[in-house]
């Protein structure tokens, strides 16, 4: 595969002058679109008056957002300013977010009212009181000694904060783009565009930094083994903050110069009419959406034969899940991707005549331009076929590094180059990887990876706890639930939901645990070490008593 060495502003306005009349992005549900071209414009707008009000290259923005229509605007201003676009989990709550803001040294938020049971407004203002008092731009805070704005995507006017609807209007006043197409001229692919942050099995979330070349490839390479092209449309029903939306989603679409019909947050039904009323021709979805979809009660009335291809990720697929997709759905060419953040994301993805068994049983083979191999663990050696050792890959996919944490990233990436993902797996004849089991101790629920250390370390700041132990519950629906197996201090009198309301409002929702199982002592090793794998048993047990 022949590198793009090009940044995200660059290749937006390469493909609106190639194609300014076609749709890039489409919100079929209230008729709303942008040709490339009207898109291209509205992101020199939003960029010109992020410079305006103050910010500069090499600032952090953060975003915290469903996917609404100026999601994708503030991630191409900030491409064009040589800024750094930080994706927020919408589940974040207020502990995670004061870690993520502090840590990621944000100068700007962008935010909107909130989402589910998690308000965004106000969770802001209890972290920055000084919101209240301070000017428009002219913020300072105690807690945070980068953030200088806050950005309200909505209609409403916010104490203290800048409307998107401001900052367009001001950048439309601006008229000349000399300042803007000099930063543009100063940046090259290998800058840093976008953080992500992936729990950490320190306990501590890391800032996954990823460069215009990561990620602008990495959707290229997805698209092409999907075979995209301009007379394509990609329903997209998955969140932007994650790479799953950002990369296999907005920049496999935009380096094929596909359309993208966006679905703001998930709703089967949404989805099905989407589908019917653009015509789509790919969809994307962990296995737990295309379920949600294939079992809505008017599944039969919508038209879907315009679909042929997609993508299923974040959980293995059942094979009979996979069937009704192929048939019900029409989509013959789906396919099946695997990776994480630090590879920005792909390692591996099926290809588009697959057939059934290598896209239940395998998640594909390497990428174009990536190396991919299975590796001993203790010895570092690759792994013959049929041999089970830890997936690692080498190329232009791997991460720059985590933001400030050069000891992680060493941990990660070794001297030669290769990047340890910390799962298990074994490669076939015909080159394809099949996941066995996992080094690290990662909960992977409904797409999202959860860290138990992470929650271990915040149950223990609970009253009554003594020790707690954190593993992942076998699930249909959403692959592993996160169970808490419970070590009580002397006397304490704590209930299962006792626990789960201590979480709530704290910690993000997927990340409460479903179970929490009281016990006397952990399953040992003869060395005294914890046996995660038998609580991970003696949980599925317990939990099959329960339902």
């Amino acid at each position: 595969m022949e590198y793009l060495e090009k940044t995200l502003g660059q290749t937006l306005r390469e493909q609106a002058q190639a194609r300014p009349e076609r749709d890039f992005i489409i919100y079929a549900d209230r008729d709303l679109r942008f040709t490339y071209a009207e898109f291209d414009t509205r992101v020199d707008d939003l960029a010109k008056g992020f410079l305006a009000m103050g910010l500069k290259k090499g600032d952090h923005v953060g975003i915290l957002a469903t996917n609404v229509p100026d999601w994708n605007t503030a991630l191409f201003a900030c491409a064009r300013l040589g800024m750094v676009l930080v994706t927020v989990n919408t589940g974040y709550k207020l502990h995670e977010l004061e870690y993520l803001i502090k840590q990621a040294d944000l100068a700007c938020l962008c935010i909107i009212d909130g989402f589910r049971d998690s308000d965004y407004v106000a969770m802001i203002n209890t972290l920055v009181p000084e919101l209240k008092t301070s000017p428009k731009g002219s913020l300072t805070s105690t807690n945070f000694p980068f953030l200088k704005y806050i950005v309200y995507m909505g209609q409403k006017k916010q104490r203290g904060m800048y409307s998107i609807g401001e900052l367009l209007q001001l950048g439309q006043q601006q008229g000349d783009p000399t300042a803007l197409r000099q930063i543009e001229a100063s940046l090259d692919s290998g800058g840093i565009v976008n953080m992500q942050y992936t729990s950490g099995t320190t306990g501590f979330p890391k800032g996954v930094m990823l460069t215009h070349r990561n990620i602008l490839n990495n959707g290229f390479g997805v698209g092409l083994n999907q075979r995209f092209t301009e007379n394509d449309i990609l329903c997209l029903p998955v969140p932007l903050f994650h790479c799953f939306g950002l990369v296999l989603g907005m920049m496999a679409a935009l380096t094929h110069g596909t359309s993208v019909a966006i679905i703001e947050s998930f709703d089967p039904l949404l989805v099905l009419a989407t589908v019917q009323k653009e015509k789509c021709t790919a969809l994307y979805g962990v296995p737990t959406m295309f379920i949600a979809e294939l079992n809505h009660p008017m599944f039969r009335l919508f038209d879907l034969r315009s679909l042929r291809t997609g993508i299923m990720a974040g959980s293995p697929c059942p094979i009979e899940t996979m069937r009704q997709v192929i048939e019900r759905m029409h989509m013959t060419e789906v396919t099946i991707c695997y990776g994480l953040t630090e590879a920005s994301p792909v390692m591996t993805q099926t290809r588009f005549d697959d057939d059934i068994r290598v896209k239940v049983e395998t998640v594909g083979r390497a990428m174009p331009g990536v190396e991919v191999t299975i590796r001993n663990p203790e010895t570092g050696e690759e792994c013959p076929s049929g041999v089970s050792g830890e997936f690692c890959c080498r190329g232009y996919n791997s991460m720059k590094g985590y933001y400030k944490m050069p000891e992680a990233t060493a941990q990660c990436i070794d001297g030669e180059g290769w990047l340890h993902s910390g799962d298990l797996g074994v490669k076939d004849a015909d080159g394809n990887f099949r996941i066995t089991g996992r080094i690290k101790d990662v909960i992977i629920r409904g797409g999202e990876n959860i860290y138990p250390k992470e929650i271990e370390d915040f149950l223990y700041t609970m009253p009554g706890i003594k020790d707690v132990q954190v593993a992942g519950i076998a699930s249909e629906k959403y692959g592993e639930e996160v169970g808490a197996f419970i070590v009580l201090q002397k006397d304490a009198a704590v209930t299962e939901e006792d626990v789960r309301d201590f979480c709530r409002g704290k910690i993000s929702r997927f990340k409460i645990p479903k179970y929490v199982f009281f016990v006397d002592a952990y399953p040992l090793t003869a060395s005294g070490k914890i046996q995660k794998y038998r609580l991970r048993e003696m949980g599925a047990e317990k939990a099959a008593k329960q339902s």
